[in-house]
């Protein structure tokens, strides 16, 4: 504890720049992803109102229900394209740049979307979650690489542990202004819709006073005195030369060093397996069924019974869960390890899973059964939360050397977000047809994934680049020649992997 306050005073900078990062990045994408379920009855209502206006007759349910899901899952289509282009924008104009530009889009957008009701119109809606998509996918990978880079190394799995934290706090901050006390009403809707922006505007107004990353000033502006300056204003006062030296290490390395392409990543046959694992941690991530919970929570626990009234307040407990699981993530993931952590999360999801399935089954027979459902649904949030949600990201920066790891994350970033799409596009008809048996899909892809990380993915745990890429060798070559790969970085530097 002594040690963390004296940390808290030296470092208060990089604390102080990770709260500004964490508000304007992954909380605002927690927040809307749960908001949007506090919304889903009045935007229905709202498009069917709408449409009554305009042609004079109501939509049928099935038409409803298409435009709703496209509602939700654009997010996902936007994130999409804005992920994709992050790699050419932040190498063009660094990350501060794009983020504070990133934030006048988010807050366009959110106006946008606040004006909607007044101008009646329903497609002002898919505008405006079509642009917080591209702004999200833009600002989450910025978020995760800029916190990378500012950290030194005994910083850095809290500060990488700070994303998870972020997301689930937006979670549990939209989930509170859903209420209908607050802004969840007929009335007010529009206005918790437009509030993702307000996160955009506190980054906007605080970032200008942050500097660039230290190794972005040195490396690629040229600029000592500012890289100085950078660190002394993250780290505090104090002898920081040999950072200085590090970085300039690593400059001197990357010249030498080919950052590989999309293309080239995907035909190399020394990174097959460590693509592999990220595409697998990706798509299990999105695939689990956490998203489908917080998209369509109210779907969920009418199905387990509850009273609507009720159901509002119930799902803060599921986001609250779900923060204060993050925060003990952070806790044991050096002790455990990251492959426990995936192995055993997928292994206790896919078991309260199949616990939700039968409950559910059930709530006919005894009046005490949904409460077991909501139940479940939180040991699932709190599986996920102190899981599989904080050692994917920590496992998808430490597989991966300097030269391939942007065109791995925007593969990982494509999964993603075509996972969101995926999700957000089908679930309102998988709950439609297949109800409570829904969960049944994610308990197979949980199940499977399970099997792979089991088999395939080695322990990342205190071991360097170096090591890490000799066990994926065994895999990749198995018994064949390993050829020596002088063109990837695999040095040790004393700042926090890349993200």
């Amino acid at each position: 504890m002594t040690g963390f306050l004296s940390d808290l005073v030296q470092y208060q900078g990089l604390f102080q720049m990770i709260s500004v990062l964490g508000i304007g990045g992954t909380f605002q994408i927690g927040f809307q992803i749960s908001s949007i379920t506090y919304m889903s009855q009045h935007v229905k209502a709202f498009i069917n109102e709408t449409w009554l206006e305009r042609y004079g007759y109501p939509l049928h349910q099935d038409n409803l229900l298409l435009l709703w899901s496209i509602t939700v899952s654009i997010f996902g289509i936007g994130g999409l394209l804005g992920s994709s282009g992050s790699r050419y924008l932040t190498a063009k104009y660094g990350k501060k740049k794009c983020l504070l530009c990133n934030n006048l889009l988010m807050i366009v957008a959110a106006s946008i979307m606040g004006c909607s009701k007044t101008a009646r119109s329903f497609e002002m809606i898919l505008i405006g979650r079509f642009m917080c998509g591209i702004s999200a996918g833009l600002c989450v990978p910025l978020h995760h690489q800029y916190v990378g880079e500012i950290s030194p190394r005994k910083m850095c799995g809290f500060a990488t542990s700070t994303a998870s934290f972020f997301w689930s706090l937006g979670k549990a901050i939209g989930q509170i202004s859903g209420q209908r006390e607050l802004l969840g009403s007929q009335a007010l809707w529009p206005m918790l819709m437009a509030s993702c922006g307000l996160p955009a505007l506190v980054q906007l107004v605080t970032l200008p006073f942050f500097p660039e990353s230290p190794p972005y000033l040195l490396m690629h502006k040229g600029d000592h005195e500012g890289c100085k300056k950078a660190i002394r204003q993250l780290w505090g006062e104090g002898h920081h030369q040999a950072e200085i030296d590090d970085i300039m290490r690593e400059k001197a390395t990357m010249k030498n060093t080919k950052i590989l392409s999309v293309l080239e990543l995907m035909k190399e046959p020394a990174f097959r397996w460590q693509l592999y694992m990220i595409v697998t941690l990706t798509a299990t991530i999105q695939l689990c069924g956490i998203n489908a919970i917080y998209f369509y929570t109210f779907e969920v626990l009418q199905a387990a019974g509850f009273d609507e009234r009720m159901i509002s307040y119930l799902t803060l407990s599921v986001g609250l869960s779900e923060l204060v699981a993050t925060v003990l993530c952070s806790s044991i993931i050096e002790r455990l390890g990251r492959k426990v952590l995936l192995r055993g999360g997928y292994s206790i999801m896919c078991l309260l899973l199949a616990g939700i399935t039968v409950t559910l089954s059930l709530q006919d027979w005894y009046f005490w059964m949904p409460y077991c459902s909501l139940c479940l649904i939180i040991l699932f949030v709190v599986v996920f939360g102190a899981g599989p949600a904080g050692a994917t990201i920590s496992v998808r920066s430490e597989i991966l050397q300097l030269s391939c790891r942007p065109p791995a994350f925007v593969i990982g970033a494509v999964v993603n977000w075509l996972g969101v799409f995926v999700i957000g596009t089908t679930f309102p008809f998988i709950v439609e047809r297949l109800k409570h048996f829904c969960f049944l899909i994610f308990m197979v892809l949980l199940f499977t994934s399970g099997i792979v990380i089991h088999l395939f993915l080695p322990e990342t745990k205190g071991k360097s680049i170096v090591e890490i890429t000799e066990e994926f060798n065994k895999l990749n070559f198995k018994k064949k020649h390993i050829p020596t790969i002088s063109n990837h970085v695999t040095e040790d530097y004393a700042f926090c992997t890349r993200l």
